[in-house]
């Protein structure tokens, strides 16, 4: 399912910018960090960016920290912090429990959605806030879409290990142990096993490696950049 609307170069999800208490939004290409930056100070928020290492580290942040924090997902329920992620195929998520008012963001690559990182934070936000996973929006960013995402007979034993189903990779014809992974699917399981409503998972349907507008390692490689997805508290 597609729900977007565009301002300029962020991409917002309606069904979350209704909240009258949140900020979000997914940039493109040319949006970078100065620009981010110009909106943390016009709305009055400080930057939580992370030092991301495909892994299924999640911080839940009770105070500002001094420094950046090691992992790929960070949930708070502090007002007038800007959650921040980096990536470039990756799939960027981001959460709201209204009600309880804690929201999260996520990179999802695919070592971090093997060892399920999602799943790791809707549990710590039911946990540590008591946040109720069937009121949570969940929207997905721009990433690497199945058809486009080519990788090996290690990235499937992975996820196999894991006990993700088989379905999510495509055998890809006349080349051996390779498969067309769906990143954005195998997230959206780990959300609906712990209670999440389908309804409430929000998708942009935006292939990075099809779309010039967004940085595609897989397409670039070290000339890529970086598209930033934020969420914050006011």
């Amino acid at each position: 399912m597609k729900n977007q609307a565009c301002d300029s170069s962020v991409i917002k999800v309606p069904q979350l910018e209704r909240i009258p208490f949140l900020q979000h939004g997914f940039g493109d290409l040319v949006w970078g960090e100065k620009d981010l930056r110009k909106l943390a100070d016009r709305l009055d928020f400080k930057l939580l960016f992370l030092k991301q290492v495909h892994s299924d580290v999640v911080h839940f942040i009770d105070e500002v920290p001094e420094r950046r924090l090691r992992g790929d997902a960070a949930a708070t329920r502090l007002p007038g912090l800007l959650l921040v992620i980096k990536t470039a195929d990756c799939l960027p998520v981001v959460l709201v429990e209204e009600k309880k008012r804690v929201i999260a963001a996520v990179h999802c690559g695919w070592k971090g959605t093997s060892q399920r990182v999602l799943e790791k934070v809707v549990l710590g936000m039911k946990e540590g806030y008591g946040a109720d996973p069937a009121a949570i929006l969940a929207a997905f960013g721009p990433c690497i879409g199945g058809a486009c995402y080519e990788v090996g007979e290690d990235v499937r034993r992975a996820f196999s290990d894991s006990d993700f189903p088989a379905s999510l990779f495509r055998p890809i014809t006349g080349r051996s142990g390779k498969y067309h992974f769906d990143l954005r699917s195998a997230n959206r399981l780990q959300l609906l096993k712990l209670s999440v409503k389908a309804k409430n998972i929000f998708s942009l349907g935006i292939c990075t490696h099809c779309d010039p507008k967004y940085p595609s390692y897989r397409r670039d490689r070290d000339a890529t950049g970086r598209m930033l997805s934020f969420i914050g508290l006011t």
